[in-house]
């Protein structure tokens, strides 16, 4: 239903719809991805009406008749980061003017003003991870700085985080090892193994629950929405640093050493070490150079 009312009033041309049952559905599309439950950014939930007329934390984002509301300022990039935070692209301009008119007619509810969106069932331990569970983490928590509408100009380390083909090809270097959480250094940096801790503006960090799936969904093979798991990228480069668990093994994360490894100052079990290694077809990780730090 709610796909109908969008498709009916985007028809109908800019502005035609002034009621809510096109713009709910609109948000549904577009924004409750992250504007909805209980940890929506800044309390603002998006999912139902009441939740829009009630704001977030800096107050209302609309009032009625106004075409300067902060929400429309988001919407139209007058105000920064412009919505939706996983754009471009962003809301077309009927789009937009959908919004515009709901706002300037005085904010109707309109006849079936759509129900709160279902959210998906979070996996328990050991179940299934696919990542519709895993993206609403990264959404509501990293690409406001890890994506191309990044609030600092660019994604730090050229690391994407707005969709799983760009999780998957990481930046500077490898963000996901698939099957190997200890080495992937996503779930690396929102543990606080790896520095910075991610998020870069925590504390707070992501909750404990969060960081349990992230890591079961790299454990599983880091699978799609249909669960096949993702490829081992074969050849790409990998650096950690940090505390030596094993002869071959920093924060329990383990590689090999063979004739060909280059090894300065040979760590101990306990010090820092430093590995730069090579993902193998297996998904083994043979490092190039192992040292003390």
């Amino acid at each position: 239903m709610r796909a109908a009312a969008l498709a009916a009033a985007v028809m109908a041309g800019p502005g035609a719809a002034q009621d809510f049952d096109a713009v709910g559905a609109l948000f549904a599309e577009r924004c409750v991805i992250c504007h909805s439950g209980e940890d929506a950014p800044l309390g603002l939930r998006l999912d139902t009406l009441d939740g829009v007329l009630a704001g977030s934390e800096n107050g209302p984002v609309v009032r009625a008749g106004d075409a300067a509301s902060p929400l429309l300022q988001r919407l139209r990039g007058e105000a920064e980061p412009q919505m939706p935070l996983d754009g471009p692209p962003f809301l077309d301009p009927d789009q937009i003017a959908l919004v515009e008119g709901w706002v300037m007619a005085g904010m109707p509810a309109g006849s079936l003003a759509p129900a709160p969106a279902a959210e998906r069932r979070r996996p328990a331990p050991g179940e299934p991870v696919l990542w519709p569970d895993v993206q609403p983490i990264l959404l509501k928590a990293c690409i406001k700085c890890h994506s191309d509408n990044s609030k600092l100009g660019a994604p730090p380390e050229g690391l994407r985080l707005d969709s799983l083909a760009h999780v998957l090809a990481g930046g500077d270097r490898l963000a996901v090892l698939p099957g190997n959480p200890e080495m992937s250094e996503l779930w690396r940096r929102i543990t606080g193994l790896a520095t910075p801790r991610m998020p870069f503006d925590g504390p707070p960090w992501l909750p404990e629950d969060d960081i349990r799936l992230i890591r079961d969904w790299i454990a599983q093979g880091a699978p799609d929405d249909e669960g096949r798991p993702a490829p081992i990228p074969e050849g790409a480069r990998i650096r950690l640093r940090g505390v030596l668990t094993g002869a071959a093994e920093i924060d329990g994360a383990a590689f090999v050493i063979d004739g060909g490894t280059r090894v300065d100052d040979r760590p101990r079990i306990g010090d820092q070490a430093e590995m730069r290694g090579v993902v193998q077809a297996d998904g083994t990780v043979r490092a190039e150079r192992f040292r003390d730090r």
